[in-house]
């Protein structure tokens, strides 16, 4: 699996690839290669912008130095546009959800566009970028963030990267519901609202029910909180009769 980042600060990936477990998918199976845009400019200023027309605030990302820079990792790669995905991170983009990144991880990988300034000429966009992304209803500085989070999310499903393999499968979205609580030790906490035991539950040994609890934890967080996923959940057909008596439970 390759990812081929294209961005005016390289320099922000470095620590990101190299610390924390998913380094070890970044020194295997997930390979990224950092392509500085202004290597493709060519005009002694080594420019990648200019002013949009018809007038306005901020600058545009020119088309010609993202041309020649596709063209460049496509021949790099040895695949045509079919083998991987142009994406490019935009406010204007669909959400990123696990669902993508699970789609995205099974695959051959991806080229990432780094957008800046006001945006990126759309003539490029509308010729070359497959899919569009955003990581929410906000607008950053730049793509280098949302692609440093796309290739974490991608990095910690590969196999061997996370000490348990089952761990991203208890993740919040891996099953459409937000995770459940977790706790440690010690059996018992101070805290300001006085000591706060673990649920007992947790201590039971009994496994079925500890199973059940954390369902219904994820259930009730998951209802309080976006009850747009419950309501997926239901159309999807992934809450069980047990599920619903819970919910119905809890007045929702």
């Amino acid at each position: 699996m390759r990812f081929d980042v294209i961005t005016l600060f390289p320099e922000l990936f470095a620590p990101h690839l190299a610390v924390g477990v998913t380094r070890r998918a970044f020194d295997g199976p997930v390979q990224v290669r950092l392509w500085p845009l202004r290597d493709f400019a060519e005009d002694a200023y080594r420019r990648v912008d200019d002013r949009p027309y018809g007038g306005g605030p901020g600058m545009v990302m020119l088309a010609q130095p993202l041309q020649r820079a596709v063209a460049a990792i496509r021949a790099d790669r040895g695949q045509d546009r079919a083998g991987a995905p142009l994406v490019h991170f935009t406010p204007t983009g669909r959400r990123l959800d696990q669902a993508l990144v699970e789609r995205l991880a099974a695959g051959p990988g991806a080229l990432l566009l780094c957008g800046r300034y006001e945006g990126v000429d759309q003539r490029f966009i509308d010729d070359q970028v497959d899919l569009e992304l955003s990581l929410g209803d906000f607008v950053l500085s730049g793509g280098e963030l949302p692609a440093l989070a796309l290739l974490d999310a991608v990095a910690r499903l590969q196999p061997g990267v996370l000490n348990d393999q089952q761990s991203h499968q208890q993740d919040s979205f891996s099953d459409g519901l937000l995770e459940g609580p977790h706790y440690s030790r010690p059996e018992v906490l101070d805290t300001v609202q006085g000591a706060q035991p673990v649920p007992p539950v947790l201590l039971s040994g009994h496994h079925a029910q500890i199973e059940r609890w954390r369902r219904e934890q994820a259930l009730a967080r998951t209802a309080r909180r976006r009850p747009d996923l419950i309501d997926a959940a239901r159309a999807a057909g992934r809450l069980s009769p047990a599920d619903e008596r819970y919910l119905a439970s809890l007045g929702l």
